[in-house]
């Protein structure tokens, strides 16, 4: 089933914007808002749960909060507290965090890999209601299980940029979540590796690939939108632009490159309750396609 979601961009729009976007984005018929944790923004999890707090039906997405900066266990207690509070509205993500800013609060780990490896499965089983010990090269736990674990566990979601990532994403996560910039063909070759990694390893069960893509609408939306690509080859492959209907259109490509979902990225400089305002409209198209 192909989504559309949107995203609140913390670097273009402020924490006290936040609710008012909240708001905005479920009026406008947005079925997932997008927000993630950059080092020294605002909390993925205070923000995700306010969000929640505020509306009825939107699904909050975190894509995402840096591993480093959390011990496993305090991760999975977040989760597992917003999870039943609001369930099955909240989609939880982890990545690796940016290093340099990770190195800036002494959490930089040696091997970022060993640490996803180690971290999303022992998070999935946690918030499975799993006790678990694990001695790792990053996560220790000794007889640890939730007492109030989520009644369904939501998917986990790994962001994923590298070749050996991406494969890791489809191992040990639920989903995977792919970054901006990038043209249907080099998200295909993404998604390629992803579902074969999965493949290889025997996982059961669906893995959800969602894909951020830069995104404008209304006046000189194909300007701002290839503003905010930068200066990569072609572009114009990287972004979608236009009214909703042309919107919907373009982000058939990624669709067809194999994401499930396709999460639009406001370009800067435009407004981003009109922005939401597109973005339903393009998922009511993309739905009824």
């Amino acid at each position: 089933m192909t989504r559309i979601g949107a995203i609140f961009n913390p670097y273009t729009h402020s924490p006290d914007e936040f609710l008012a976007a909240v708001r905005d984005a479920e009026a406008a018929g947005v079925p997932e808002l997008w927000l993630w944790e950059d080092c020294f923004r605002q909390s993925a999890f205070a923000a995700a749960a306010a969000a929640l707090a505020r509306t009825e039906r939107l699904k909050i997405g975190i894509g995402i909060a840096p591993m480093p900066l959390r011990n496993v266990a305090a991760t999975a207690m977040e989760i597992a507290t917003i999870e039943r509070l609001f369930p099955g509205r909240l989609l939880p993500g982890v990545g690796h965090g940016v290093l340099p800013w990770m190195g800036q609060v002494g959490a930089r780990v040696a091997s970022p890999l060993t640490l996803m490896r180690e971290y999303v499965p022992a998070l999935r089983g946690l918030l499975a209601g799993d006790e678990l010990d694990v001695d790792g090269r990053y996560v220790t736990l000794r007889g640890v299980r939730l007492d109030a674990p989520p009644v369904t566990p939501p998917r986990v979601y790994a962001a994923a940029e590298g070749p050996k990532t991406l494969r890791l994403s489809g191992e040990v996560a639920d989903g995977t979540v792919l970054d901006s910039g990038h043209t249907p063909e080099e998200v295909a070759a993404s998604v390629r590796a992803i579902r074969e990694a999965r493949s290889e390893t025997g996982r059961d069960g669906a893995h959800d690939i969602v894909a951020y893509v830069m995104a404008a609408f209304g006046p000189d939306a194909e300007a701002r939108a290839i503003a905010d690509v930068g200066e990569r080859d072609d572009p114009h492959r990287r972004a979608v632009w236009g009214e909703p209907s042309e919107v919907a259109a373009g982000t058939r490509a990624f669709f067809d490159a194999g994401v499930d979902e396709v999460i639009l990225l406001p370009a800067s400089r435009g407004d981003l309750a009109a922005f939401y305002a597109g973005s339903g409209e393009v998922a009511r198209l993309v739905g009824a396609a």
